[in-house]
C-alpha cells in the first residue's frame, strides 16, 4: 500500500486552512473542531473506586468526523497533532492519538506558539511525544471539576431550584462577588473635608489653586466642619507665603506586554468587550487572517499565556520599528525584559504581534471592526513595552499661611516616549485635577481670594467589573489564563450575577446559592484551597505530583463534606427572593419583578395569580435609528426571535433583523449594521440614499465570503439534509419577518 500525504490535525477550519497554505501539496491538514472525546454528559463518569478512572466516549453527533479521521489517518506516514500549545490543547491531542489508535512512533506532537509560515515549518521539523504530565493535569482538572459539578448540583437541584450549578472555579468567583456585595452594604461611611485655596500672585502674573494638606510637614486631615472653619478663621487675615518649589523630571515607564488577564481587562476598559468575546476575536487574529499582499496569516501570538517573556527575534523586530518609525530618542537603547510573576507556568511569550511591521493601519482594511480594535490595543501594547519613557516636567509647591500648608501640583508633557504610542487605560481614575501654575518662586508672597471648602464621604469599595474581577482572580490565583473568560461567562448565565452597565453585582440566587455553599462546602468556595488546588494541579504539569493521589486527598474531606450537608439540608427547602425592579405594575400598582421565562428575562407583577400582568424587559442598543434618529430597542417575539425596532414604534416603522453596531457610516454618519451570529462579521450600511448604501441581497454574513461571478450558477446542496434545509429558508424567513411586525404593533398597543 502506497504512503500517502502526512496528515496535519488542529481544531479549528480557520487554523487549518491557514496552515495548509504554509505547508503545501505534501501535507494533508483537517480540523478535529474541538473535542472527539470527553466524559459522557448523562452521569459521572468517573469511577472514584478505581482511582478516578475517567470513561471517556467519542463526543455526539462527531461519528462521520472520527470515521473520516480515522480513514486519513491510516494512509498517511506520519500523523502530526497539532492542537493547541496548552494543556487542554495536549490533552486534545492525546484523546486524538488514543481515538484513532495510533502508535507513539506515527503519532507526533507539534505547537505553534505564533502561526507564521517560519515557525510551523519549524514546529514540523521538530515534532515531539505528547507530554503526559501535562495531559495528567488537564484530566485532574477535568475529573475535578466533574466530581464537584455532579455531586453538588443534584443538591442545588432539590434544595433550592432545578436547573442549578456549582463548579470549583465558578462558585468561588460568585463569592467574591457576593462578598463585596456584603462589603459595600456594610460600608459605614466617614466624613471628611477638602479645603481648596485659590491664591492671587503680586502684579497679576496669575492664579492658582492650592489643597490644604496639614500642619507643617505633618499631613492632617479635616473630618468635620469645626476644623475647616478653623483654618479659614486662622489664614483669614495671614499673608500666604511661598515656602517651596520644587522642579524636576519625572519619567513614566510602559506597562509590560499582554498577557491573557491583562489584555481581557483592557479590553474590557477601553472596547468594552467582554472576556468571552475578547478571546474569541484574539482567537480569530491568532488563527489567521487574510492580509493584501501577504496571503492568509496569524497576526499575534497565542492568546493563553501568563508569561511576560519575549523572544528575541521579536525584541530585534521591535527596536527596528521603533528607530526607523519614530526615531533613536523613542527606543531605550537595550530591550526591556519583563519579568514573569512567581508562579506563572511561563509556557509561551507574551500576547504581541508576529510582525510588528503590520501596523493596525496597515492591515485595517482587512480586518473587521472588532478584529481591527483589538488588533490596535495588542499591537501598541506590545510595541510601547520597548520604547522610551515618557518625560514629564514637574512643579510642586509648598505654600505657607498661619502654621498650616497648602500644595499644588503640575506635570506637563516633556517628551512623549511610549505615550506616542500607547497608555494604559484605568478602571477609576484617581488623583487630584491639575491646571498650570505661575512662575513662582520662594519667599514670593501670594494673596488670598476665595477659600473653597468641599464636604466629602469615604465610598465604599467599587462592585467588580469583568476587568476587575479578572484581575482579583489572577491575584487570588483563582483560575488560570483558559478560564477567567469561561468563568466569568458562567456565573453570568446562570444568573449568579448580574450585569449593570459595566458593573457586576449578585442576584438573589447567587446569594441564596454562595450562602449555602459557605455553610456546607467550605473549601469549594474557600479562596485559598482554591488556590492551593491550582498550585497542585501545576505540580502535576510539571511532574512533581500524581494526579490520581490529589483527586484521592481532596475526593477524602469532600465525601464527608457531601454527607454532612444532605443530613443537614434533609426536608429543607430554600426560597430564592424575586429581583424587584423600578417598574410599577399597570393593572394594580405593586413594584413588578424580574422572573425568567423560555425566552428570556420578563417583568411578571407579584400578585400572581391574582394579578397576572407582565411586559418585556427592553434593552437599548447602541446607534440611532436610520429613519427618525430614535433609540433602538432590541425586542423579542413571542415565538422567541430577537428583532431591533425605533422606540417610536409603528409611528416610525423601523424594523430590522440586522443589529445595530456602534459604528457609524463615514459617508452618511448613521448607524451601520450588521448580520446576527457568530464569527468575523463585516458591518454595512442600510441607508438607502447613502452612497456606501448596501442592498440586502448583497450583505455578505462574513466579511471574506468569496464573490460570486456574474452569470455564476449557484451550487446545489449535496444532501438531503441540506435540500430539505434550503427549501424551508424562504418559509421561515418570511415566517420571522411577520412574527416581528406583530410582535412590534403588539408592543406599541
Amino acid at each position: 500500500m502506497a504512503r500517502g500525504k502526512d496528515l496535519v490535525i488542529v481544531e479549528s477550519p480557520a487554523k487549518a486552512k491557514t496552515i495548509e497554505k504554509y505547508l503545501g501539496g505534501q501535507y494533508k491538514v483537517k480540523a478535529s473542531m474541538g473535542h472527539l472525546r470527553d466524559l459522557p454528559k448523562s452521569k459521572l463518569g468517573v469511577d472514584i473506586d478505581n482511582g478516578f478512572e475517567p470513561e471517556y466516549i467519542p463526543v455526539k453527533d462527531k461519528k462521520d468526523l472520527i470515521a473520516e479521521l480515522k480513514k486519513d489517518a491510516k494512509s498517511a506516514g506520519t500523523v502530526y497533532l497539532a492542537t493547541d500549545p496548552d494543556r487542554e490543547g495536549e490533552a486534545i491531542s492525546w484523546h486524538l492519538k488514543e481515538l484513532l489508535e495510533l502508535d507513539d512512533k506515527k503519532a507526533r506532537r507539534v505547537t505553534f506558539n505564533e502561526i507564521t509560515k517560519r515557525v510551523v515549518n519549524e514546529s514540523i521539523e521538530h515534532p515531539r511525544a505528547i507530554d503526559n504530565d501535562l495531559v495528567d493535569a488537564q484530566q485532574a482538572r477535568r475529573v475535578l471539576d466533574r466530581i464537584v459539578g455532579y455531586k453538588i448540583s443534584p443538591l442545588l437541584w432539590k434544595k433550592v431550584k432545578a436547573g442549578l450549578s456549582a463548579g470549583r472555579v465558578q462558585s468561588v468567583a460568585a463569592r467574591m462577588v457576593v462578598d463585596r456585595e456584603e462589603e459595600i452594604n456594610s460600608f459605614v461611611s466617614e466624613e471628611f473635608w477638602l479645603l481648596d485655596a485659590l491664591l492671587d500672585c503680586a502684579e497679576g502674573s496669575g492664579k492658582f489653586t492650592a489643597r490644604f494638606y496639614g500642619r507643617g510637614e505633618k499631613k492632617t486631615e479635616l473630618k468635620t466642619e469645626d476644623e475647616v472653619r478653623t483654618v479659614i478663621e486662622a489664614t483669614q487675615d495671614e499673608p500666604f507665603v511661598i515656602r517651596s518649589v520644587k522642579r524636576g523630571e519625572k519619567q513614566k515607564s510602559p506597562a509590560p506586554p499582554f498577557i491573557t488577564s491583562t489584555l481581557q481587562q483592557e479590553a474590557s476598559r477601553r472596547l468594552a468587550m467582554t472576556p468571552r468575546r475578547t478571546m474569541s476575536i484574539a482567537q480569530q487574529l491568532y488563527e489567521g487572517v487574510e492580509i493584501t499582499g501577504h496571503g492568509t496569516i496569524g497576526l499575534i501570538t497565542y492568546m493563553r499565556t501568563d508569561s511576560l517573556r519575549l523572544s528575541e527575534e521579536a525584541l530585534a523586530a521591535a527596536r527596528s520599528y521603533i528607530t526607523e518609525h519614530y526615531g533613536k530618542a523613542y527606543y531605550p537603547g537595550t530591550p526591556r525584559r519583563y519579568k514573569t510573576k512567581a508562579g506563572a507556568q511561563d509556557a509561551h511569550e507574551a500576547i504581541r504581534p508576529t510582525y510588528v511591521e503590520l501596523s493596525p493601519d496597515v492591515v485595517r482594511k482587512d480586518l473587521t471592526g472588532e478584529q481591527y480594535r483589538l488588533y490596535r490595543l495588542i499591537w501598541g501594547r506590545f510595541t510601547a513595552s520597548q520604547m522610551s519613557n515618557a518625560v514629564y516636567d514637574n512643579v510642586a509647591v509648598e505654600v505657607d499661611s498661619a502654621g498650616y500648608t497648602f500644595r499644588a501640583n503640575y506635570s506637563e508633557l516633556k517628551f512623549p516616549g511610549y505615550t506616542a504610542v500607547y497608555e494604559e487605560a484605568r478602571d477609576e481614575e484617581n488623583g487630584e485635577p491639575e491646571s498650570p501654575l505661575p512662575a513662582l518662586h520662594e519667599g514670593e508672597r501670594v494673596y488670598l481670594e476665595k477659600m473653597t471648602p468641599q464636604q466629602q464621604f469615604t465610598q465604599p469599595p467599587a462592585r467588580y467589573t469583568e476587568a476587575t474581577l479578572i484581575r482579583a482572580m489572577e491575584e487570588k490565583g483563582i483560575g488560570r489564563p483558559s478560564t477567567y473568560a469561561p468563568t466569568i461567562t458562567a456565573i453570568t448565565s446562570r444568573d449568579y450575577v448580574l450585569k449593570e452597565g459595566k458593573y457586576l453585582r449578585p442576584t438573589p440566587l447567587g446569594e441564596v446559592v454562595t450562602a449555602l455553599m459557605k455553610e456546607h462546602f467550605g473549601d469549594i468556595v474557600d479562596l485559598k484551597f482554591t488556590n492551593k488546588m491550582e498550585s497542585e494541579l501545576d505540580e502535576i504539569e510539571n511532574g512533581k505530583a500524581d494526579w490520581r493521589k490529589v483527586l484521592s486527598e481532596f475526593y477524602e474531606s469532600f465525601e464527608k463534606e457531601m454527607s454532612a450537608a444532605e443530613q443537614a439540608m434533609d426536608g429543607v427547602r430554600i426560597k430564592v427572593p424575586d429581583i424587584e425592579s423600578d417598574e410599577i405594575c399597570e393593572v394594580c400598582g405593586r413594584k413588578m419583578v424580574i422572573k425568567k421565562g423560555r425566552f428570556g428575562p420578563f417583568l411578571a407583577c407579584p400578585g400572581f395569580p391574582e394579578c397576572t400582568f407582565t411586559k418585556p424587559i427592553v434593552t437599548e442598543m447602541p446607534g440611532k435609528c436610520p429613519k427618525c434618529g430614535g433609540k433602538i430597542l432590541k425586542r423579542t417575539s413571542k415565538k422567541g426571535y430577537v428583532f431591533y425596532a425605533c422606540e417610536r414604534g409603528t409611528d416610525c416603522g423601523f424594523i430590522t433583523w440586522d443589529v445595530p453596531t456602534k459604528d457609524v457610516c463615514p459617508s452618511c454618519g448613521k448607524t451601520m449594521f450588521k448580520h446576527a451570529g457568530r464569527g468575523p462579521l463585516k458591518s454595512f450600511c442600510i441607508n438607502q440614499e447613502c452612497p456606501n448604501f448596501v442592498p440586502e441581497e448583497k450583505r455578505s454574513y462574513k466579511k471574506k465570503a468569496p464573490a460570486k461571478k456574474t452569470g455564476e450558477k449557484k451550487t446545489a446542496p449535496k444532501k438531503s439534509a441540506s435540500k430539505a434545509s434550503s427549501g424551508s429558508a424562504e418559509k421561515k424567513t418570511t415566517a420571522k419577518k411577520t412574527t416581528a411586525k406583530k410582535a412590534a404593533k403588539k408592543t406599541e398597543e
